[in-house]
């Protein structure tokens, strides 16, 4: 059977979650995204709030002993990586779809040389000489703004810095043209200079070859730069997704409202910073029925406690987990700046 969608990327409600003491916990719960061929699909929220339990179950990375995928169907490009066998996924992962790791200093192999690890990937997708791969290798760290890449190839991970490893990592991911690149925090633990210009890089090599993207971040200002559609995601649940004007100008769940809320602002003067009270649900206490923030949303009322909320159709493609979005205009509990 052939996927029917236009999409690229068509996840339909998609669970997966980890066995934790013999019990079984959801990390990802009921989520469906659909993104479309040259698009860039961001997807934010706090962390462990299951963006990256939804990244890695695309690739069907997560770990097998400790950790399942419910339920759900992944389709890409015609085909549902459900129904694939770990061979096949193997030609897919490095070729088709590429991704960039939040801490490339794990990602990276530290015994082996930057050229080694980039030539693995071309060797086990394309068919290529020895002498080609070691080009193409050189080329694509100078496409990523290495210099001196006929060096660095020969360097080992612990000898670059930490931005210089994530062009690297995003090297590797693009090696093979793929259609999809998944970039997970890939700014994490980088200063806000060279943060920068990780995003700058990732947005021209997105524009320049045409692919997809799905980029995973806590960092709204990111989203607003390079996304085209936005899923905002709280204690494994999508509570609000839309074209991303939508989410910056007409939010409508309040934990949207309230992170836009807390936001420093250029166009006037703050003493204080705006915060969100409480915390987010861990796993092993997610509460059964209602709404996951009820215990944080100022606008909470006993049917938000009792009835779980869906997600709703706002209009124009926007869609809104909440059993009273019109009316919602929470207000932040402010905090001294420290």
């Amino acid at each position: 059977m052939n996927n029917p969608s236009s999409a690229l990327l068509d996840i339909r409600h998609l669970s997966a979650g980890f066995s934790i003491e013999g019990n079984y916990y959801r990390a990802v719960d009921d989520v469906s995204l659909r993104l479309l061929p040259g698009q860039v699909l961001g997807v934010v929220g706090e962390s462990g709030c299951g963006k990256s339990v939804m990244s890695l179950s695309i690739m069907k990375l997560l770990p097998k002993k400790v950790s399942r995928m419910d339920s759900g169907e992944i389709w890409f490009d015609g085909s549902n990586l459900m129904n694939l066998s770990e061979s096949e996924l193997l030609k897919l992962r490095g070729s088709d779809i590429g991704m960039v790791f939040q801490e490339p200093m794990t990602a990276l192999n530290p015994v082996f040389t930057i050229g080694y690890q980039i030539e693995e990937v071309l060797e086990n997708h394309l068919v290529m000489s020895k002498k080609e791969r070691r080009k193409r290798s050189i080329e694509l760290l100078r496409s990523v703004g290495i210099p001196h890449a006929e060096r660095i190839v020969g360097e080992y991970p612990h000898q670059l810095s930490g931005g210089m490893r994530q062009r690297v990592m995003i090297a590797m991911a693009i090696a093979c043209n793929p259609k999809l690149l998944i970039a997970d925090e890939p700014t994490t633990a980088l200063d806000v200079t060279i943060q920068a210009q990780i995003i700058e890089l990732l947005k021209d090599i997105q524009q320049q070859r045409g692919m997809s993207m799905i980029l995973i971040t806590h960092d709204l200002g990111v989203v607003a730069e390079m996304a085209d559609t936005v899923a905002v995601m709280y204690a494994g649940q999508i509570v609000e997704q839309g074209h991303v004007t939508q989410i910056f100008y007409e939010p409508k769940h309040p934990y949207l409202q309230l992170l836009l809320q807390s936001l420093p602002r250029l166009d006037e003067e703050q003493e204080r910073l705006k915060s969100i009270s409480g915390i987010v649900p861990s796993l092993v206490h997610m509460p059964r029925t209602g709404c996951r923030f009820a215990g944080r949303c100022p606008s909470a009322s006993d049917d938000c406690r009792r009835l779980t909320p869906q997600l709703a159709n706002a209009g124009g493609g926007h869609y809104v987990r909440c059993l009273n979005f019109s009316a919602c205009v929470p207000t932040a509990r402010e905090e001294e700046t420290v």
